[in-house]
């Protein structure tokens, strides 16, 4: 989950005491992402949907790490990528997770900090290992991902921070949290706090195989207002409404969400309001290498554009230029920083 705001606050841990503002916050998967490149017909071999994510036991994680090429490791995770990608854009930003006290978990707790995310959920001592997700890039962008979530299922609601929470003007959350049992009441427990704070939720559907295992409760989510935002691409939302016409998806869900944000890859986004539809194009790229984290390091540059009261074109283009970004290298982590990219764009915070 991430929480932004521009209101004056007081942080609530050690780690954050120095901070005046509201911070943002993210609660999601502690995931170490292995990327590697590999053939499509790698992916037919290894029975992989191309696209999706799959959820792994560890002897199904060791025998893909065992197949795969040359990998990249790094500090992962859905709603983790989204922080750093805060953080990039200048904001304050946290980041609660489980990890056990691994290589892998060190790993992951040295990357995200050093990307400017405060991080001290302790790390679990026995159990599962750190999760971790194989990434397998084929020549056309495209990132097919085997997820073994291991001690990242061991998010409790006690993991929640209710102060922190009640401080943030938006609360993020990732649809990867409906998976793990104690995940999901931290969900539910996360979003009840920040409405009685009189903040907002938003939402992100993560992927279209998550929304086929959960699309009659995230609709209710939706249609109930505990998100008050929402993001998805364009196969999520025609996951989500189980029909292959956009526009009709698009129509359905503007009549169920509060607001909501469509990435569509080289087309751009749709920011859906009751009142408005308004269309932001795609910024431009050099050549598009991995798509890892393109619809994280959007949804990014959509909370520090809504955050800081930007209107939603300009939240989009920040969101755009944050997903151009990442997509030109290896990698779901920004290389450079999105705040001077915003500046060198007009876009100023």
């Amino acid at each position: 989950m991430v929480a932004l705001g521009t209101d004056s606050g007081v942080a609530t841990t050690a780690l954050l005491t120095d901070m005046n503002t509201p911070l943002g916050l993210a609660i999601g998967n502690a995931i170490v992402d292995v990327i590697a490149r590999a053939e499509d017909d790698f992916l037919v071999k290894q029975k992989m949907n191309k696209g999706g994510m799959a959820l792994i036991d560890e002897p199904r994680a060791e025998a893909i790490y065992d197949a795969m090429g040359p990998a990249v490791e790094t500090s992962g995770g859905s709603a983790a990528n989204t922080i750093v990608g805060v953080a990039g854009f200048g904001a304050r930003a946290a980041f609660i997770g489980k990890v056990k006290d691994d290589e892998l978990g060190r790993a992951f707790a040295h990357d995200i900090r050093a990307a400017g995310v405060a991080f001290s959920t302790p790390p679990a001592a026995d159990g599962p290992s750190t999760a971790r997700c194989y990434v397998l890039v084929t020549p056309d962008g495209e990132r097919t991902m085997n997820t073994y979530l291991g001690a990242a299922q061991d998010l409790h609601p006690a993991d929640v921070d209710a102060e922190m929470i009640a401080a943030s003007a938006i609360t993020y959350l990732e649809g990867y949290l409906w998976d793990p049992p104690h995940a999901k009441e931290a969900f539910r427990k996360a979003a009840k706090i920040a409405h009685e704070a009189g903040r907002q939720v938003a939402l992100t559907l993560s992927d279209a195989f998550c929304v086929d295992r959960y699309r009659a409760e995230f609709l209710e989510l939706i249609k109930a207002g505990t998100v008050d935002l929402v993001f998805a691409n364009e196969r999520e939302l025609i996951s989500l409404y189980q029909t292959a016409d956009f526009d009709t998806a698009a129509k359905a869900l503007r009549g169920d969400a509060k607001l909501a944000v469509v990435t569509r890859s080289e087309k751009g986004c749709v920011v859906i309001s009751k009142s408005d539809m308004v269309s932001v194009p795609a910024a431009p790229i050099r050549k598009m290498v991995d798509a890892t984290g393109a619809g994280d390091l959007f949804a990014a540059g959509f909370l520090v554009g809504l955050s800081r009261g930007r209107d939603h074109k300009t939240a989009g283009q920040l969101g755009a230029i944050a997903a151009a970004e990442v997509i030109q290298h290896i990698g779901a982590r920004p290389e450079v920083s999105l705040k001077e990219l915003a500046q060198q764009s007009g876009l100023k915070l």
